[in-house]
């Protein structure tokens, strides 16, 4: 069985019973990458099932090949835009947790529009989320870290939390890179209210 999911539709809700063998807590990852950080996380956490939202298709191949090596049945890729996943396809209250790490910035103001953590995201994020759920970021950009900070910060919807340790110990491919370089890493967790 292939570990990267093939969406049956691109307008109705996913159907969570259809991709993993065993029915446990879902942490998603939104921009996965080439799957560094969820591969490494889903090997250590079996208990857990992991859905890996990719849209470019060679670091979903890359992310394949790696939860092969790893022989993970936890893990299971989709190539999509993570907004649109969020907003149209992920069903509602079925997260344990989302992990947005080293989104695309658009760093250009009039572009600002176009990032995945925006004035929107903590109402999807809270439907999607079941209780307690939590966010967790990362980035590399001061503005975009300050973007993030404001739109969960501020939401009542959301409060503040510690990033847990072991999560800050778990590196993707961007952050290995940024901390070779002495780029510093922000963090922040949120916690549905």
């Amino acid at each position: 069985m292939s570990s990267i999911y093939q969406l049956p539709s691109l307008v109705q809700r996913l159907d969570m019973a259809r991709l993993f063998q065993s029915v446990q807590p879902l942490e998603i990852e939104l921009g996965s990458g080439d799957g560094s950080f969820i591969v490494d996380y889903a090997y250590r956490h079996p208990e857990r099932n992991f859905l890996a939202i990719e849209r470019l298709l060679g670091r979903l191949n890359k992310m394949e090949r790696k939860i092969r090596r790893a022989d993970l049945s936890n893990v299971r890729g989709v190539r999509i835009e993570s907004g649109y996943f969020l907003q149209y396809l992920l069903p509602r209250g079925v997260a344990a947790a989302l992990h947005i790490y080293f989104p695309d910035p658009w760093p250009k103001r009039r572009h600002r529009h176009h990032r995945l953590v925006n004035e929107k995201f903590p109402s999807l994020a809270h439907a999607a989320l079941q209780s307690q759920g939590r966010v967790f970021l990362r980035t590399d950009d001061a503005d975009y870290f300050g973007q993030m900070q404001s739109v969960l910060g501020s939401n009542p919807l959301f409060r503040v939390i510690a990033v847990p340790g072991e999560l800050e110990a778990t590196a993707t491919d961007f952050e290995r890179d940024f901390q070779a370089k002495g780029v510093r890493i922000l963090r922040a967790a949120f916690e549905k209210t």
